[in-house]
């Protein structure tokens, strides 16, 4: 993995920065992206990774991110990471501007993102042979749910721009992934949703054995991306066993029934 370089975006926090510290395990060069950059700043100096200050919701941080990442090496992979989710109201009761922000950031953000890197991602497949956009969306983006709302509409749109992304790359030698994760345990996702109310963000998780954490999706990320460079996983679902949909999950201890 000498000299191969990654981009992770939302590295901030969860499954962003558990991913950049996996990819640091493995021997990657790595450029965390997030807003925050105190956060940044102390993964950096946890893992050795570079990093970049950006909202990706900006089209001027978005090309200034492109123009560092040319200006200091190649880049070879790309995880469409940020993302986020607010409140569970209905469609009739949804704030036009709740759904404004989760489409910004979990739809045209992965756009800006993608359309800005992917030259350098091209370049540099001349010489590795391949390259790849990992995407993480979310079961959100497959089953659709009561309080769903905007966070289900924007996450069926991301969707649908992995599987347009992979038809319009066929031909190159870039693979284009998508994560779906289901019920994940992370300090801020549910905490955000929920405007900042911890006891509604620890309601979602009360009881259930053993939810993903940030660290099962990264594991999950890394691997797609260091499989043989002509094997796609096009789609990975991953869900905790204790939940067998969106709106089904187990809690209590999981024990067979015999």
């Amino acid at each position: 993995m000498v000299n191969k370089r990654v981009v992770v975006t939302g590295a901030s926090s969860g499954i962003g920065a558990a991913t950049v510290r996996l990819f640091r395990e493995r021997g990657w060069d790595v450029v965390g992206v997030a807003r925050r950059e105190e956060k940044l700043a102390a993964l950096a100096e946890e893992t050795g990774c570079s990093y970049f200050v950006a909202d990706l919701t900006s089209a001027d941080d978005v090309t200034a991110l492109a123009e560092h990442l040319t200006a200091t090496g190649p880049l070879h992979a790309l995880v469409n990471n940020a993302g986020g989710a607010v409140g569970l109201a209905s469609v009739e009761d949804g704030n036009p501007d709740d759904w404004r922000w989760m489409f910004e950031i979990n739809v045209i953000a992965v756009q800006r993102v993608t359309s800005a890197l992917l030259p350098l991602l091209r370049a540099s497949s001349l010489d590795a042979g391949s390259a790849d956009i990992l995407t993480v969306t979310s079961t959100a983006g497959h089953i659709a749910y009561e309080g769903g709302g905007g966070y289900n509409a924007a996450k069926f749109a991301a969707r649908a721009l992995v599987a347009v992304l992979r038809l319009e790359l066929s031909g190159e030698p870039i693979r284009v992934i998508e994560i779906a994760p289901g019920m994940v345990k992370t300090e801020e996702f549910s905490l955000v949703r929920f405007g900042g109310d911890q006891a509604k963000a620890d309601a979602v998780y009360a009881g259930v054995e053993h939810p993903l954490l940030a660290s099962d999706i990264a594991e999950t990320i890394v691997h797609s991306i260091e499989l043989p460079a002509h094997v796609n996983l096009d789609l990975v679902t991953i869900k905790p066993v204790a939940q067998a949909a969106a709106h089904k999950v187990a809690r209590g201890v999981l024990t067979p029934k015999l």
